[in-house]
């Protein structure tokens, strides 16, 4: 018995597969997700959703997790974290709260690293061709971790506009990830116990948490505008 002989794809078929998998179509693809998930943030406000609690039936560590991968879900579509920290605090409490929260940071720069890994980075790495955004590529490149880490340790950086400069550079997953859920233990535990403490605003507890995300904020522009005159000349 003779096999079919398969038939050669037509022309206009390859074609197309090439312009639907070619880098400016998987950025277009990219740029059409993130607009719909901030556009859905913006009309159903799910970290309203979030802070009001979970149905009565679930509770326990099956809540956490839950809202966990909501949280991931919601960072990713761009909802501040400060604002799900605060209400992981506010649910869980402090070490709930915080597991809650760190899980759900990983698991929002996960996908959002992804994302911008598969639909992005291909289109994006030949226009690196400014002063500062061949700096940028260069630290995450080789020195990835550390330079995660400290962008998650004083914050500054956004959280989404890291993710996608990580996924566009030759940073690892590996690193990004674990630099990622250390770094930001520091001020996420600080807004969580904040969060858990909103009900007495002037106790000790509470002006500590504040007390820490302030400076750790004031401390990472005093890192940035140091770090200005470390770029290198165009």
């Amino acid at each position: 018995m003779f096999e079919p002989v398969p038939r050669p794809a037509s022309p206009l078929a390859v074609r197309c597969t090439r312009v639907l998998l070619s880098p400016w179509s998987r950025l277009s693809l990219l740029v059409l997700v993130l607009a719909t998930a901030a556009a859905l943030v913006l009309l159903y406000e799910p970290q309203r959703l979030l802070s009001g609690g979970f149905p009565a039936q679930l509770g326990g560590a099956a809540a956490v997790m839950l809202f966990g991968v909501a949280y991931g879900a919601c960072t990713a579509a761009f909802v501040p974290r400060p604002l799900l920290n605060l209400a992981a605090g506010a649910l869980f409490g402090s070490q709930a709260g915080l597991v809650s929260a760190i899980a759900g940071t990983v698991v929002g720069a996960g996908i959002s690293f992804t994302l911008g890994r598969l639909l992005g980075q291909d289109a994006l790495r030949p226009l690196l061709k400014g002063r500062w955004l061949k700096a940028a590529d260069t630290q995450l490149s080789t020195h990835g971790f550390r330079s995660m880490l400290a962008i998650r340790l004083f914050p500054g950086v956004p959280f989404a506009a890291a993710n996608y400069c990580a996924a566009v550079s030759r940073m690892g997953y590996v690193p990004f990830l674990l630099a990622t859920g250390l770094g930001s233990i520091p001020n996420t535990a600080a807004y969580v116990v904040a969060g858990s403490r909103a009900g007495s605003p002037t106790s000790p507890v509470f002006l500590i948490a504040m007390g820490f995300i302030v400076v750790t904020g004031l401390g990472a522009a005093a890192v940035a505008w140091r770090k200005r005159h470390r770029l290198p000349s165009s």
